[in-house]
């Protein structure tokens, strides 16, 4: 069980082990607060960050679809917006054209690249 000290507001400021000066409250390592200070996320918020992953791409597709048919031009967009769009896109374009190495990059001869079947026939 870790030891919080708090700031005058009431926020977590250190974790110990141990009981010491200014940390003698003892939390719950799973404590939403706890989990929070260490950066570990809260029950249920990957699973919400997956959600918004995917409601961002069915936004991005949205915006090609309005675009593709001239019912809103990308300048309409704030340029914050344009330049976040761009840059997902200019991602997702360069991920997709990465091949896929399923053995990393071996130097064995006895390792085939993922792209490379004709040492199969």
């Amino acid at each position: 069980m870790p030891f919080a000290s708090r700031d005058a507001l009431g926020r977590i400021e250190s974790l110990h082990r141990h009981p010491e000066p200014g940390a003698t409250e003892e939390l719950d390592p799973h404590h939403p607060e706890a989990l929070e200070f260490v950066g570990a996320a809260a029950a249920g918020t990957e699973a919400f960050q997956r959600l918004d992953a995917g409601f961002v791409r069915v936004i991005e597709d949205l915006l090609d679809v309005l675009i593709i048919r001239n019912l809103i031009s990308i300048t309409d967009l704030p340029i914050d917006a344009q330049n976040k769009l761009f840059a997902r896109k200019s991602f997702r374009e360069s991920a997709a054209r990465q091949p896929l190495r399923l053995f990393g990059d071996s130097q064995s001869p006895d390792v085939l690249d993922a792209t490379d079947f004709s040492a199969l026939r």
